[in-house]
């Protein structure tokens, strides 16, 4: 794999192609600046780590994912922003936002279908615990990220409740959105409701 062009990042080492300056462009343009603010830190904090133990990886398919990640957050969009959709879960959303944007800007020799998958399953899979909670403040500040992350969570609920039912976003709505109801929709309801045992298989 070709050795990209770095530079120094509130003293990480990161990649500095032109399709990542462009990420960064549209990842301020299209959320807040807490959110912003938030996939920087994503972007450092992942390279720390991943420089350490996985320093052979595509690079700029990591730069990418992190700074793209949250694209799917309802708060910060410009007006003619068309990402959000009304049936979609953010990380879905987020990431056909993102393989737009790389079809759009990325495509050469050099972008193929397997690299955009992979930023795609990277950024459509992201929501899984973390220690945030553990971690003393660092660069990039949260600028109230917490309280803007429950608003988002709430906005989410709301909005689009459908996408919310089988995962974490929807424990926002069970303590904050008032109506609504994951009774009956959860993962656990659907597995009670349909004998898979009983399907023959093909």
């Amino acid at each position: 794999m070709t050795a990209l062009p770095t530079r120094m990042l509130a003293g990480v080492t990161v990649p500095d192609t032109p399709l990542i300056s462009k990420a960064i462009n549209f990842a301020r343009k299209h959320g807040s600046e807490s959110t912003y603010n938030h996939v920087l830190r994503s972007l450092l904090l992942g390279f720390i780590i991943a420089d350490k133990i996985l320093p052979s990886r595509d690079r700029e398919v990591h730069a990418i994912a992190a700074l793209l990640h949250d694209l799917g957050f309802p708060i910060g969009h410009p007006p003619e922003s068309t990402i959000i959709s009304e049936d979609k879960r953010f990380e879905i959303d987020g990431a056909h936002a993102a393989r737009a944007f790389l079809r759009k800007e990325g495509l050469s020799e050099d972008w193929d279908e397997h690299r955009l998958q992979l930023v795609w399953d990277a950024i459509a899979l992201h929501t899984i615990g973390s220690i945030v909670f553990e971690k003393e403040p660092e660069e990039f500040p949260r600028l109230g990220l917490m309280k803007e992350l429950k608003a988002n969570m709430c906005s989410l609920c709301v909005s689009k409740p459908q996408t919310t039912y089988d995962n974490t976003v929807g424990e926002w709505g069970d303590k904050f959105v008032k109506g609504y109801d994951r009774k009956g929709k959860l993962t656990q309801d659907l597995l009670e409701t349909c004998n898979l045992d009983e399907i023959e298989p093909r």
